[in-house]
């Protein structure tokens, strides 16, 4: 025991030296635990480090995570470890770092979270699995409404129907004619509403600008055309040809597109809706020549009990747009080529006076 205890002594010596020799303070000496209170053994020297400076201290026994502190003997030789910086013994030639103790027991669960998202951020990303589910569905969607329309416009066909042909009452006649011009003004309002939505600013110029998308617009037109008829009381059964062309284009156009392996359209509803699909110049034209015709039929209500000043001159109107849109233009434009040379000369010669009305509705129908 003297000469470990010599050997201690000697150590703690040449301790002082190298502390002396690099520049440190005394303090940092002082603040080590006094050496009666480490149970010394003839084993190999601990390096600790407190600070930057490397502590060797002589020959112990191994023991259990330790803390030291300046001032701390006392809690040190009862086994309580106070908060402060704790050093490790890790062995003869390991250099301990000071570590906080809040963090101490934290530390390796945060490590292991952090290392957790790392992989997860590691790992390569694939943008179709994400992509693939709303792409889904939003396919899945407009196949809904594709056959919400379909059913919508298969109904109005069949109503236009018992409403045109003489073989049902006439109550029956009336209601399926007020239904067919229901159901085509929702269908087309509901797809004009779906494409272009409200003006989202209510000033002047954003609203002109959305009621000129519209009306420049397909369905503009449709909607219009039955949205007049269906609120008048006038009951003419002109009116449903455009209607009917409207909804068997659309319902032969989504039969051939998706039910071209069903036995039952191959069987008994093919020839019809090929026909109208290499057709669809000459139902453009029957539409067209209805709309005119119709225009005209209006003119002759008025001189009757049943005459609409109003809805007449909103129908010219129509019959006018109908002229510049270029979804109809060519067919309305075609057809009163056709008229233009049949009247003309007749009121050139028998009718000299309506020169000057006729002009002014030209400049008025081209403005």
């Amino acid at each position: 025991m003297n000469s470990s205890g010599e050997q201690s002594k000697l150590h703690w010596r040449r301790y002082k030296e190298q502390e002396k020799r690099r520049g440190c303070e005394g303090d940092r000496a002082s603040s080590l635990l006094p050496l009666s209170l480490l149970p010394l053994s003839p084993c190999r020297c601990v390096r600790l480090c407190v600070g930057d400076c490397p502590v060797q201290i002589p020959g112990r026994r191994p023991l259990s995570p330790l803390s030291l502190l300046p001032g701390a003997a006392s809690d040190f030789a009862t086994g309580s470890v106070p908060n402060g910086p704790r050093l490790f013994y890790a062995g003869p030639d390991f250099v301990a770092r000071g570590m906080s103790s809040p963090s101490t027991s934290q530390s390796p669960a945060l490590t292991e979270g952090e290392s957790t998202t790392a992989n997860d951020n590691a790992r390569p990303h694939d943008p179709g699995t994400d992509s693939a589910g709303p792409a889904r569905s939003r396919l899945s969607l407009q196949l809904d409404q594709r056959s919400l329309h379909f059913a919508v416009n298969a109904w109005v066909l069949i109503v236009a129907l018992i409403g045109i042909l003489p073989l049902a009452t006439r109550q029956l006649q009336y209601k399926g004619y007020r239904l067919s011009l229901l159901g085509t003004t929702c269908t087309t309002g509901y797809a004009l509403f779906a494409l272009y939505g409200l003006p989202r600013v209510g000033n002047t110029q954003a609203v002109q600008a959305w009621g000129h998308l519209v009306t420049s617009s397909k369905d503009f037109i449709p909607f219009m055309y039955c949205l007049m008829f269906v609120t008048s009381k006038l009951h003419l059964k002109l009116v449903l040809v455009p209607v009917i062309c409207w909804a068997l284009e659309h319902v032969a156009r989504f039969l051939r597109r998706h039910f071209t392996n069903s036995s039952l359209y191959r069987a008994y509803l093919e020839p019809l809706c090929t026909w109208v699909d290499r057709n669809t110049t000459a139902v453009n034209f029957l539409i067209a020549n209805a709309e005119i015709l119709l225009g005209f039929l209006l003119i002759l209500a008025l001189f009757s009990k049943q005459r609409n000043v109003m809805q007449t001159f909103m129908y010219w109107q129509l019959l006018k747009l109908m002229y510049h849109s270029p979804f109809t233009a060519g067919y309305h434009r075609a057809i009163w080529l056709k008229i233009g040379r049949t009247v003309n000369p007749y009121i050139h010669s028998y009718t000299p006076f309506l020169h000057d009305p006729m002009n002014a509705g030209m400049r008025w129908w081209f403005r």
